[in-house]
């Protein structure tokens, strides 16, 4: 047997050396975790280590703590402050996207409808968190156009949770002498997580634990949700209402602090171990096989978007900043490959698909800062003193 701690060495050797270079180029440097996986699905010297349960579940806890820290994302709060122009774009311009995928993915993979629906709506969700870093260099974070990509992002949460439910409950459904186990689990999640919201005021005496403390009650809080959702098959829309309940409940100060904590130990060790594997799952000879479906995906879902954001932001933001909303929105990020991957590892989905999603979301990642960037010099909505800055190596 190969000697797992010495892959992972290699591994995050790899992700820190690779991961730099991206950062040059405004990749986020977690991707280099995703290449990695891509070589070794190609030729892979460890295959021993990486098919372990034991690397398996390491993976699956990556999958779980970046559901949990999408869930320190959701204000349930700020959600119900939303301006009419961010909740109808957030709903046209994912519904657009998610519509015409799914009738792509129907017709060329034959999936049914509702499947081929799910799968598009997961890969029409905003990675936000991407794009905030790069409009906090430019300064356009909060300008209206900045605003609106953080709060469609933000509010396309309903729709990962969405998601999330009826995957839950379609995985359930196949074993008939689980469902009654699946609904009677989904509930008692819900009423956690309602009342974590309705004793949010008795959470404010955690204000004064140490930091430490309040770790160890969130890892305890995340774990019970997750032990829960196992019963439901549901342990990923757990993880996320977990991390909701606990950005409820707990001060704000206090959560500040807690949630570097849970970043630094999610996208130090865990989330990196996750975008790994995911990687190792994808067909090298399927992408090979479809070069033009995966051109087609991103030249349609790029373009409904764009479209759909034009439509309607023009008259809010202006036609080019309404363009620059449309590419700002297409950048994806762990929630597409996270829902994607589940699908695929309860077979609803075959390896074709999803090498597919995954590799069209990856260049999405790529190109979408680079032409967001140039767009905005280009239009002179920053200066190219600006942009100099940003896009210089450092030595």
């Amino acid at each position: 047997m190969q000697n797992l701690f010495l892959f992972i060495g290699i591994a995050f050797l790899f992700i820190f050396i690779f991961g730099r270079l991206l950062e040059k180029i405004r990749v986020p440097w977690i991707f280099s975790s995703l290449i990695f996986g891509f070589l070794l699905s190609i030729y892979n010297p460890f295959i021993s280590v990486t098919t372990s349960d034991t690397f398996m579940f390491l993976g699956e806890l990556g999958m779980y703590f970046l559901l949990f820290i999408v869930g320190f994302e959701i204000s349930l709060q700020e959600l119900k402050k939303k301006k009419i122009f961010i909740l109808k774009s957030t709903f046209f311009i994912i519904l657009f996207e998610a519509l015409f995928g799914s009738l792509i993915i129907h017709y060329i993979f034959h999936y049914s409808f509702l499947i081929s629906f799910l799968v598009s709506l997961s890969f029409a969700s905003v990675g936000e968190v991407m794009l905030v870093p790069l409009l906090d260099e430019f300064k356009i974070l909060k300008t209206k156009l900045g605003r609106a990509i953080v709060d469609i992002g933000v509010t396309g949460n309903i729709f990962e949770i969405s998601i999330l439910i009826i995957v839950s409950v379609i995985i359930g459904s196949h074993d008939p002498g689980r469902i009654y186990l699946t609904l009677i689990s989904l509930m008692i999640l819900f009423l956690l997580t309602m009342g974590f919201v309705h004793f949010r005021q008795e959470g404010e005496q955690f204000r004064f634990m140490n930091v430490d403390t309040m770790f160890i009650f969130s890892m305890f809080v995340l774990f019970l949700f997750l032990g829960i959702g196992f019963y439901a098959n549901a342990a990923p829309l757990a993880a996320l209402l977990a991390g909701i309940s606990l950005k409820t409940f707990i001060h704000q100060r206090r959560l500040n602090l807690v949630e570097k904590e849970v970043k630094a130990i999610s996208y130090g060790f865990f989330a990196p171990l996750f975008f790994l594997w995911v990687g190792m799952s994808v067909s090298i000879d399927v992408l090979l096989k479809y070069p033009l479906v995966i051109l087609l995906i991103i030249v349609v879902t790029k373009s409904i978007k764009i479209i759909s954001s034009y439509l309607l932001g023009r008259k809010e933001l202006g036609a080019r900043e309404s363009i620059l909303l449309g590419i700002g929105l297409s950048v994806k990020f762990s929630t597409t490959i996270i829902i994607v991957n589940i699908l695929f590892q309860e077979k609803f989905i075959g390896i074709e698909l999803y090498s597919i999603i995954i590799t069209s979301s990856v260049i999405f990642n790529f190109v979408v800062p680079f032409i967001f960037s140039q767009l905005l010099v280009r239009w002179k909505i920053v200066d190219s003193k600006s942009i100099y800055k940003i896009f210089k190596l450092k030595v």
